[in-house]
């Protein structure tokens, strides 16, 4: 693919970007009833959503063996991120922390339906609270890029989402609306919170832009059935909807506008961002609201605030960090700084060498061995995982990192 359908910052990057909302995680952990901690566990979960809004550029794959660190001892945290695996592609993270723990594995498998690309980002995502001894497991959903031949681009995210606490019981049904026809329910989520009894005991609604709300059940079955008084000849009735709500207060949450050069109803409608989804329900809360990004974000690949800051750079960092760190990348630099052409030559180089190297381990047929990371079985899902070692942040021992850039 062309450098120049990146956006300068590894996939291992992005990943870090989970972390822009971690007072989530620390809300949760402080929080004495297991309802308000799965809420705001979940919350965190949709809050890495937020930054794919009008994110199209393409973060780079990493390289076998290619790492990412981001330590932040101002807020209490550090994340290790390492590409485990090739062929298929895995990348896995671990996030430290005093009151938390959050790690994953992502295998991102990509399907072409000809107008549009969808990302299936299988793998397992773990928020552990340690003063209440939890552990919560999520898988996150899917999130496809429209209009890739003709038209302007656009990302959705769609699918179901199941927020676990394994230890309680409480679950979370989260469902991203599919943006339907005319954007009808673009970007907008809503679910439940199940007690261990199956009980409904919230409602979740917002968007996954930038809100979400909850509020008790009987306070939202009687704003649907107000709205659907107030909306008798509306289809805005959604049919995939988890406690069977309505679209919106008006039967349409989303907003649109016509493309120029579409050719197709697919084209023709581009959702764009709604100026609120906030329901403004009796009793309802907050449970997250993203920040506003930098007024030149979208001279700068719609990045945040916080995604500016992950390429930085200093000298100090330059003595410190592992060869493989993905700030080292020669390609992602050079895009960094403008020069697209010796990105391009640097990414062609660059995967070369590591085809050479695969190339040359099957030859001596050597097991390629991550540095930081081990397969293993997840402890409460049992499924196939990737743990971190403990021996990043202790050894800092760079002599058995690989020579990939």
């Amino acid at each position: 693919m062309p450098v120049i359908f990146n956006e300068p910052l590894s996939f291992l990057q992005r990943l870090t970007e989970y972390m822009e909302y971690h007072f989530l995680l620390e809300t949760a952990n402080n929080c004495d009833d297991p309802v308000d901690r799965i809420q705001y566990v979940t919350a965190f979960a949709v809050s890495a959503s937020g930054s794919n809004w009008d994110r199209l550029g393409k973060p780079f794959n990493p390289l076998l063996g290619e790492t990412y660190e981001y330590v932040r001892e101002d807020l209490g945290w550090k994340i290790i991120c390492e590409q485990v695996s090739h062929h298929p592609p895995v990348s896995a993270f671990h996030v430290e922390s005093q009151t938390y723990r959050f790690h994953g594995t992502i295998l991102p498998k990509l399907k072409f339906w000809g107008k549009s690309v969808e990302v299936q980002p299988k793998g397992t995502i773990t928020v552990e609270l340690l003063k209440h001894g939890e552990t919560y497991t999520w898988q996150n959903v899917n999130c496809s890029v429209h209009n890739i031949i003709v038209g302007k681009l656009w990302v959705e995210h769609s699918g179901q989402m199941e927020v676990v606490n394994h230890q309680t019981n409480h679950r979370v049904v989260l469902n991203y609306k599919p943006c339907g026809w005319f954007g009808k329910d673009a970007h907008k989520l809503e679910g439940v919170v199940f007690n261990p009894s199956k009980e409904k005991v919230k409602i979740l609604y917002g968007s996954w832009i930038d809100t979400l709300f909850s509020v008790d059940p009987e306070v939202y079955e009687t704003w649907i059935k107000s709205s659907a008084s107030r909306n008798k000849s509306s289809t805005g009735s959604s049919n995939n909807s988890i406690s069977g709500c309505t679209s919106g207060q008006n039967g349409s949450t989303g907003d649109f506008h016509e493309c120029e050069d579409s050719e197709s109803a697919d084209d023709a409608f581009v959702p764009r961002k709604a100026s609120t989804c906030d329901l403004q329900l009796p009793g309802q809360v907050l449970l997250w609201r993203a920040e506003e990004r930098p007024a030149l974000s979208k001279q700068y690949y719609s990045f945040t605030a916080f995604a500016i800051t992950l390429n930085e750079l200093s000298s100090e960092q330059i003595a410190t960090l592992p060869p493989t760190d993905s700030r080292l990348r020669p390609d992602i630099r050079k895009l960094e700084d403008g020069d697209i052409d010796g990105a391009a030559e640097e990414k062609v180089r660059l995967e070369e060498k590591q085809r050479a190297a695969r190339k040359e381990r099957k030859k001596k047929k050597d097991e390629w061995r991550p540095c930081w990371f081990m397969q293993c079985q997840h402890p409460e899902t049992g499924k196939e995982d990737w743990m971190y070692t403990g021996e990043y942040w202790v050894t800092r021992d760079w002599k058995r990192c690989p020579d990939i850039f």
